[in-house]
Formats: C-alpha cells, sequence, structure tokens
C-alpha cells in the first residue's frame, strides 16, 4: 500500500468516524474500530477532539486497550489513561509483552504500577524491573527478556523435543540464542536451519557466530543503525559480562525510526513529537511562546541590520524591492546543507576526517549557483531598473550571501553538536538569522559604495 493510498484510507476513516459521531449513530463507530489494528484506531484517536476522541475510546475491544496505549503520543496516552478504571489499566498492562509493558509503566500512577507488579509471577516481574532498571534511550529498554536460549552440545533432535514440549514461540522469533552454562552468549540458529537439519546433527554445527551481541547500554540510535545496515530481524542484546539479557526485534526498531523522522520534523519548527493534535489553548500556546520570541528577536536583529543603511533606502527605492530577494535565496541555500547535515550527524557520516572535504565541496556548489543566479537576477535588474551599478550590487550580494549560507549550513550544525544541543531544534533559527542579516548587510553595504554618494 503507497503512502497516498495508506494516507487517503485514513481521511475516509476519518470523515466516516466524525460524521457518526456528529449524529449520534455510535453502531457504525462500534463496527469501524472493530474492523482497526491497534495503530490504526491510535491514529484516529489523535485525530479526534478530545470528546469524541474518549467516545471512541469507549468502543475500542479491552483485548486491544494497551497495544493502542503504545500507538499514541504521550499528552493523547496521559489523557485516556484518566479516562480509564484501574482494574482496565491493569488488565491492559498484563497483555503486553515484557518491553511494551516497560515502555507504558512510565506514564501510569505510582499505586497502579504496584498493583500491576503484584498481578505479576516473580519470574515476569523480576524481568521487568530489569528492563526498567535501564535509561530510557537504551538498547536494554527496548528489549524483550522473553528468549529461547539452548546449549550448543546437543544435537537437533533434542532441542526439537524442547521446542514442542514448550508449545509456544515468543513473537516474531526467528532465531534461537545458544548460550554456555552460565548464560553467556555464543551464537544464534536459525528455526529454518533447524526445520530442515538431520535430527541426529550436532546442533554447534549449527551455530552462527557472526551476529554481534548488542550492548545492553547502547543508545536507541545506534541499535537503529545497526539493524539497517545490517539487515537484521532481531538481535540479541547482552550485559557487559556478555550474559544475555533479552532481544530487540524489528518492529521496534521501525518505532525508533518512525520518532526521529517526526523528531527532526517537528523540533525544526520547535513543536514537541509528542504533543496532541488537539491540545488546550493555553497550554499549546505557552510551549510555542518561546520559539515564537526567539524569532521575533532575530527579526528585530535582522531589522537594525536594515536600519543602518536607511540612507540608501531613501534615495534607491528599488533596494527595499530587491534585498527580500537575496535574504530568500540564502535561506533558502542554506536550509538545504543544513538538512543533508542534520541528516548525516544523525546517521554518524560526518567527523573530523571528512569535515574540511565536505565544507570545501559545499562552498564550491554555493559559488557556482550564486554565479549562475548571479547572473540571471543581475540582467533581470538591469533590464527593469536600467540602473549598472545596481545590478552589480544585487548580483555580487547573491554570491556574498549563497557563499555564508553554505559556510554557516556546514559549520553551525557541528557547532551546536559540540555544544551538545540539538542541530535539529536551533540550527534552522540560527541559520535564518545568519542568512537574512549578511544578506541584508551585503546587498544594502554594497549599494551604499556604489549608489549613495
Amino acid at each position: 500500500m503507497t503512502d497516498t493510498t495508506r494516507y487517503d484510507r485514513a481521511a475516509r476513516q476519518l470523515k466516516v468516524l466524525s460524521q457518526a459521531l456528529d449524529s449520534g449513530r455510535l453502531g457504525p463507530v462500534r463496527r469501524l474500530v472493530n474492523t482497526l489494528s491497534p495503530a490504526e484506531i491510535g491514529n484516529l484517536l489523535e485525530s479526534l477532539p478530545p470528546d469524541k476522541r474518549l467516545m471512541v475510546w469507549g468502543f475500542v475491544d479491552a483485548e486491544d486497550d494497551g497495544e493502542v496505549l503504545l500507538h499514541v503520543g504521550d499528552e493523547v496516552r496521559e489523557n485516556l489513561i484518566q479516562d480509564m478504571e484501574p482494574q482496565e489499566l491493569v488488565a491492559a498492562a498484563e497483555s503486553l509483552d515484557l518491553d511494551d509493558l516497560a515502555e507504558l509503566m512510565e506514564d501510569l500512577p505510582d499505586h497502579l504500577v504496584e498493583q500491576v507488579l503484584k498481578s505479576m509471577d516473580r519470574e515476569n516481574r523480576e524481568r521487568l524491573e530489569r528492563v526498567l532498571s535501564f535509561p530510557e534511550d537504551t538498547a536494554g529498554r527496548l528489549m524483550n527478556p522473553d528468549v529461547v536460549t539452548v546449549r550448543a552440545d546437543v544435537t537437533v533432535d533434542v532441542v526439537l523435543r524442547y521446542l514442542r514440549m514448550r508449545g509456544e514461540l515468543p513473537d516474531g522469533t526467528d532465531h534461537l540464542y545458544v548460550v554456555s552454562r552460565h548464560r553467556q552468549y555464543l551464537g544464534r540458529v536459525a528455526l529454518t536451519a533447524l526445520l530442515t537439519a538431520d535430527t541426529e546433527e550436532p546442533l554447534n554445527t549449527l551455530v552462527d557466530t557472526e551476529q554481534p551481541a548488542i550492548d545492553a547500554t547502547a543508545p536507541r540510535e545506534e541499535v537503529a543503525h545497526q539493524f539497517a545496515d545490517q539487515d537484521w530481524v532481531s538481535a540479541p542484546v547482552v550485559d557487559e559480562n556478555n550474559v544475555l539479557l533479552g532481544r530487540i526485534t524489528i518492529d521496534d526498531v521501525i518505532d525508533i525510526i518512525r520518532e526521529q523522522a517526526e523528531h527532526q520534523v517537528l523540533t525544526a519548527a520547535g513543536l514537541d513529537e509528542d504533543e496532541d493534535l488537539f491540545s488546550p489553548v493555553r497550554r499549546a500556546a505557552r510551549r510555542r511562546a518561546l520559539w515564537l520570541g526567539l524569532n521575533l528577536l532575530t527579526a528585530f536583529l535582522a531589522s537594525w541590520v536594515i536600519g543602518r543603511f536607511e540612507a540608501v533606502l531613501q534615495q534607491v527605492v528599488a533596494c527595499a524591492v530587491l534585498m527580500p530577494i537575496v535574504a530568500s535565496m540564502g535561506g533558502i541555500a542554506g536550509t538545504q546543507v543544513l538538512t543533508l547535515m542534520v541528516r548525516a550527524l544523525a546517521l554518524g557520516q560526518v567527523g573530523h576526517g571528512n569535515t574540511a572535504r565536505l565544507l570545501r565541496k559545499e562552498v564550491l556548489v554555493a559559488l557556482l549557483n550564486g554565479l549562475l543566479w548571479a547572473l540571471f537576477v543581475g540582467a533581470t535588474a538591469m533590464a527593469v531598473y536600467r540602473d549598472a551599478r545596481l545590478a552589480l550590487a544585487f548580483a555580487a550580494a547573491l554570491i556574498v550571501n549563497l557563499f555564508a549560507a553554505a559556510l554557516c549550513g556546514v559549520m553551525i550544525p557541528l557547532l551546536l553538536r559540540r555544544m551538545r544541543i540539538d542541530p535539529a531544534l536551533a540550527g534552522g533559527v540560527i541559520l535564518t538569522t545568519v542568512t537574512d542579516c549578511f544578506g541584508f548587510a551585503s546587498f544594502l553595504g554594497l549599494s551604499t559604495w556604489l549608489l549613495v554618494r
């Protein structure tokens, strides 16, 4: 299914749901909700205002409550949890895998956390507490401790009989993990290899020792990169002593990748990826006020730069018409470079070894584009205003600002990263300020030098 088809389907579902709720016909609402997956229900809930959202939430099958809560943002999840009875929350939590339960536990009130823990058997409670002991953004928090382990000193027949005795395997199991007597990770055995091997064959002949285990303290972003680079479906997680703790599956990694994409898009506009689409007006206004205030300060700075050239603006009105073009071209060029840099930094593609060459490449690209478009805008200004000196100032300022945009597009993310500031969050504001101020100053400065006597 293409993105367009998926979005069209979601839009149709939202339309049908809204019309049914507005008309008071709850039967179609119940039927529609029962046909959707937990992820689709979560998307619909986020698309509805709070009053309609709670009505639809009431029609969700109790068995799906936990999964749906995992597919909505933190703010929406918090509101839904507040509307649930304690016994409903405990039941929803019990239906989840341990890695998903660990994520949900962060949003549950303390007294409900205690109830959930008390409802679990000792083994699962200890597993959950082990997962929760790791920092939120690490592999240890992502892992599911429910894994199937075997010893290498047995035959295939012994393993097959063991699996039949278990009766079922954890979801997403594609490998069995081979461990030592002290549960240290030694390798993995593919289920496909196990099912096609001779029953009397020793298991150690099927063990794949090539896949490295993931350290439980590894950052989530590193886990996502490893899965993407190695095309893994699942991967073992170990502690500092190489003791097997659990596994991470591809569905968890897809969630990380989606969250990273949302983070980059929304933080570039100063927004929180977990903000409710229909959050209260006062709360949304308070969150965005700081960002707007910061942009206002940068606008005042650009205005101050323009004010320093009031004389040339009074004498040559054409400057006021042309100067936004210089700033806009610089802003677009800089944003292109900044976007590439933020992505490259997130993927670990930029470091000390290639920064200088990358900077040189972007500067040359900017100069080439600057020369190309300087000829065009200079000719246009000449044709419109019949003033060679104005056309020269306009063209030269464009080249200068594109050069500055390329320089800043590369250096600003690197400097922010060194200062431990997210480039996706602050880079755009700083870059826009620089290109605006530099564009205005270069064009008006050159115009003052060439035109004002």
